[in-house]
């Protein structure tokens, strides 16, 4: 079974717009997604990236005409400014760590779909639990799994994953990995789909 690990983090606007596309992808070609979440402001300080505030003028004003092109192209809801971002994304990168090492990769990865859609689409507030909770609910879980998240267990599995994406170069997010091959951003999900073809 081919297998591809997908690196994310869940505010990312570029996340949102390549995530149910690279899930359909990968259910259709019957390979193996490994979901590891990443702390993007460690990659950024090994990578040389620089948080979206940091970005010259010209850089931010450039993401918001991409923004507006790929959510036309893509058909897609998407507020290219919404009113809670950037927000806080640890509670759900948590539950969503959590969601994978004990229910399984399928529920963390809806769950995941379901926090970026809330940001980009919804105009919702992920750092708030409650927020969150209902994202559970509304897949058939417990909200408690919220504060269950909130463990020794996920913060150190956060942390590998994070470190792991530090060790195989990535700098970005979404990045899909496909043995020595990387494509990084949902701009490439062509050649994704392609590699998973051959």
């Amino acid at each position: 079974m081919k297998q591809i690990t997908y690196y994310a983090m869940p505010i990312s606007p570029w996340t949102y717009l390549g995530h149910q596309r690279f899930c359909d992808m990968a259910a259709q070609s019957g390979a193996r997604i490994e979901l590891k979440m990443m702390d993007l402001g460690q990659v950024f300080s090994v990578s040389g990236g620089l948080p979206l505030p940091q970005r010259s003028p010209q850089r931010q004003a450039y993401r918001l005409q991409e923004l507006a092109r790929w959510r036309h192209a893509l058909s897609m809801p998407l507020n290219i400014q919404p009113t809670f971002f950037p927000a806080n994304g640890m509670a759900a990168t948590l539950v969503t760590v959590h969601l994978r090492d004990t229910v399984g990769t399928a529920a963390a990865l809806i769950f995941l779909g379901a926090v970026l859609k809330a940001v980009w689409a919804d105009e919702l507030n992920v750092a708030d639990e409650a927020v969150l909770e209902q994202l559970l609910i509304a897949q058939g879980l417990d909200a408690a799994l919220v504060q269950a998240a909130q463990n020794e267990a996920s913060k150190a599995a956060y942390a590998k994953d994070t470190a792991d994406a530090i060790a195989a170069g990535v700098f970005g997010s979404p990045t899909y990995l496909m043995g020595d091959q990387m494509f990084w951003g949902q701009d490439r999900l062509d050649f994704v789909e392609r590699t998973l073809a051959t």
